[in-house]
């Protein structure tokens, strides 16, 4: 709790770029929650480099994340939207969180498993104790509920063990947090292989809708979605492609599954893909018109970096301070 609200703390990584399922499943929810919590939202960039970054570029996108979070509708007044380097208590509170965190519960953790095998050639100690840093992320602000989705249900429940050891020990010093259960983001699946969640880091291009993409590219890659033999436009889990389009074509224009398949009931699959594909570029111009107008206004993006910085670091540092007493490490003194 934090003057008189909820905490709710999220962030997304500074490596490649929005996709259309990161914004119907995260981003357009949290602009719904700005007035009912205490909101931070991270652009994560310290967990960026467990893989190796090109530093331009990781520069780059960490900027273009933040520009983005805005441009989608977040209101950098009402929510604290910041880069997570720009906070050091997120290191110092993940190198105390570390020494109360066991061998066995990172070894157990799956996405530790997952990116091993991307990157063989760089398994790294950062890769090993990434949830460790992510409960930092999550402790520092007290916070009350995080939105996670299903793949990261075994961070959250990790950072509330290692939450709960530290306060059996040394008192309330930690909120426990709990999942955020509000609105359902609509789980987008990849364009070429739908059993699989659309991801930005996947490696074939027409897999995903980019937030960025030209409406002739989103229009493209709709046509190449992969779908079934039968051209019958039906909600089924028999049907993951055109299951996968619908969702898409609800979410982007706000139909319900029944009105779209009477929609298109008489409608083949070519027709359907262009409809969707039209209504993602329409659903997407706003933002990308604003992320435009945004990064053109390098004062204002650098105000906003600079207040949101200090505003997190004033509350994480509350709570470090708590934590480096209670460990016993000397008070600072300060003139």
């Amino acid at each position: 709790m934090l003057d008189g609200k909820k905490s709710l703390f999220s962030g997304m990584q500074a490596t490649g770029t929005l996709t259309l399922g990161n914004y119907l499943g995260a981003l357009k929810n949290w602009v719904d929650l700005e007035d009912e919590y205490e909101c931070f939202y991270c652009v994560v960039d310290l967990h960026s480099i467990t893989v190796r970054q090109n530093p331009a570029e990781l520069r780059k996108r960490a900027r273009d994340l933040l520009t983005l979070y805005i441009a989608a509708g977040l209101n950098p007044e009402k929510n604290c939207i910041y880069y997570q380097s720009h906070v050091s208590a997120h290191s110092e509170l993940a190198w105390i969180l570390n020494c109360f965190t066991y061998m066995g519960e990172l070894n157990r953790m799956t996405q530790f498993k997952d990116k091993s095998k991307k990157h063989a050639d760089n398994i790294n100690a950062g890769l090993f104790t990434y949830p460790v840093l992510m409960a930092a992320d999550i402790l520092l602000f007290q916070s009350d509920v995080v939105p996670v989705g299903s793949d990261q249900k075994q961070h959250l429940e990790i950072t509330r063990d290692i939450a709960e050891r530290f306060n059996s020990i040394y008192g309330d010093v930690f909120t426990i947090p709990e999942p955020y259960i509000g609105k359902v983001g609509a789980r987008i699946m990849s364009l070429q292989e739908p059993s699989k969640k659309m991801s930005k880091s996947d490696e074939n291009p027409n897999a995903s809708i980019y937030l960025m993409d030209d409406p002739d590219t989103i229009i493209r890659k709709f046509k190449r979605a992969v779908t079934d033999s039968d051209n019958e436009i039906r909600y089924s889990e028999e049907k993951p492609g055109i299951r996968n389009l619908i969702d898409i074509y609800s979410s982007a224009t706000g139909k319900t599954i029944p009105e779209i398949e009477k929609e298109f009931a008489s409608s083949g699959y070519g027709d359907f893909k262009l409809a969707v594909g039209e209504a993602v570029v329409s659903l997407l111009k706003p933002i990308q018109d604003k992320f435009a107008e945004l990064s053109k206004d390098k004062a204002y993006i650098n105000s906003i970096i600079k207040n949101n910085a200090d505003k997190a670091n004033y509350y994480a540092n509350k709570t470090l301070r708590k934590v480096q007493k209670k460990v016993g490490f000397p008070e600072r003194i300060r003139s």
